[in-house]
Order: C-alpha cells, then structure tokens, then sequence
C-alpha cells in the first residue's frame, strides 16, 4: 500500500505561513517511554573515557572533529561543554552530562529507526510532496538541566543543503518543553526571506560562509509543548533554544529528511556518506 499524506488542508497552510508546525500528541507516552528506555541502555553501554568529543554551536568551528565527521554514519556520543571541570574531568555521571547522542540512531539502532522511519513519518512529507526523501541525520538532545546548552539562531538548510533546498526538520519532545527548560524558540514567517549562510566543509575543516545575521529577539515566540508533540519545521527557519537554568532536563528527538529525487546533495555539506541513505519510500 502507498503512503498517504496525513496533514490537512488546515495544518498545510499554517506551516507554510509560519514555517512551522505543531502537532500534539504524535506519538503516545508509551512509545516515548520506550524511546527513552532504550536511550538509557545506549548510555549505559557508553565507556565515557573512550571520547571526549563536546558538541556546541557557539564553537563549532573549534570543536568539530573526526569524531564528529564519522559519527554522520554511527551513534556517537557529544558532551556538554561544561560538563567538564578544570582538571578535564566530568563535573558529573555521564548521563548527566551528554550534550547529545547522533547521527544515525535512526539507521543503526533498531528501536529510534522504527519511530524515526515510521508510516506516520513518511506521510508528513507525502503531505509536503517529497518524492524520495530519506532521514540524513537524527539526533537524541538532552539539554541537561543547569548544563544544557544554548543552540544560537539558525537554519537547518544552512547545514544540509540540497540543489534546491529541500530539508525539513522534524523536533519530537521526549518530554515537556517549557521557557524554562530551554524549549524551542521561532521567528514566524522567517523561513519566506530563503537561507541566509551555508555551513561549509572544506580542507580547512567547517565554517559558514557567511557572517551571522544580528536577529531580533522580540520577533522570536516560544514554543512549549508536551512529551509526544511533534514540531515540523522548514529548512529556512530562523530558530534556536536558550540555555537550560532548571533543574529538569528537556529530552527531544531531533530528525531531518531530504528530498532526493529532483535534488542534488551538495558535496561540501559537513555529512559525507560512504553509503546511500534509504529512503523512506520512493513514489
């Protein structure tokens, strides 16, 4: 049976005037729990004196390594960056301070692939006319409470970039995000000005060819949702999240697809496969 699309005509037109969408109750508590389970037991699996690799978006540029470039095909492990004290030691169990955990869960491990390549997936980017799309990246956030992290301004086009751009982001809360925890943070509309810089890999390693815009910060609404809302959000959105100052963590699953059936992968994005993705269906 082919894939159908599941947005509604309603549900369409909201995303494609705010660059957003939400959408409630996606998936249930169960399947959120299990998802969360089986992210214990990778962590605990974890020998955290095998990498030290810290993942920021402030210092991208700095930090980004092999480790980083090889886990585009594996499920690596990232730190917060003060999840270290000055003697270089963790300030606190590992679980507790993993920045993120990517960017292949949903290829590797068999439990985020069934929820990452799902029917209920595929029909929101029949819904969107994706022809042949595939999972190129995904991503386990933990935004850690006290240690999480600020994720700056940003596109997701400018890190996964297609001839045209075609990505699409897709922001699962594994459980609820608030102002406080560092929820999601969006300027509506932003994703009609087009991609403002790319985030280029070259010999000299990463960096954007373009200076950061100076943005607004009235112009952003926060997005609070519940554990099992599903966020879709357009490859030119302008979006981010502050740093988590409370005590409780803000767990999200984090995917994004792109067409390649019409679209041509640019080859100096940072994700240089060895192997073609599989899309999620082919129509």
């Amino acid at each position: 049976m082919g894939i159908i699309g599941n947005l509604s005509k309603e549900q369409l037109s909201s995303f494609n005037s705010n660059g957003f969408l939400v959408i409630e109750s996606f998936y249930t508590l169960e399947e959120i729990l299990e998802m969360r389970s089986r992210m214990v037991e990778l962590l605990d699996g974890f020998d955290a004196s095998s990498s030290a690799s810290i993942f920021s978006t402030k210092n991208q540029q700095k930090l980004t390594d092999d480790y980083f470039f090889e886990s585009a095909e594996k499920v690596s492990f990232f730190f917060e960056e003060k999840a270290f004290g000055d003697d270089g030691k963790l300030r606190q169990p590992k679980e507790l301070s993993i920045n993120k955990v990517g960017h292949a869960l949903h290829e590797i491990d068999p439990i985020f692939k069934k929820f990452s390549c799902s029917e209920k997936i595929s029909s929101i980017f029949c819904s969107l006319g994706y022809k042949r799309p595939v999972v190129i990246q995904s991503m386990y956030i933990f935004k850690q409470p006290g240690i999480g992290g600020e994720v700056v301004p940003h596109q997701d086009n400018s890190f996964l970039y297609t001839e045209p751009p075609s990505c699409t982001g897709l922001w699962l809360a594994l459980e609820d995000a608030t102002i406080i925890n560092g929820c999601l943070w969006a300027i509506p509309g932003s994703h009609k000005n087009g991609l403002v810089r790319r985030f280029i890999r070259d010999d000299n390693g990463v960096h954007f060819d373009h200076c950061s815009p100076l943005y607004d910060q009235k112009e952003f609404v926060p997005l609070e949702v519940k554990a099992g809302t599903l966020i879709v959000i357009h490859g030119d959105l302008i979006h981010q999240s502050f740093e988590n100052k409370s005590t409780t963590s803000r767990h999200a699953l984090s995917l994004h697809v792109v067409d390649t059936d019409g679209f041509k992968w640019a080859k100096n994005n940072w994700i240089r496969r060895k192997t073609a993705p599989e899309p999620l269906y082919v129509s």
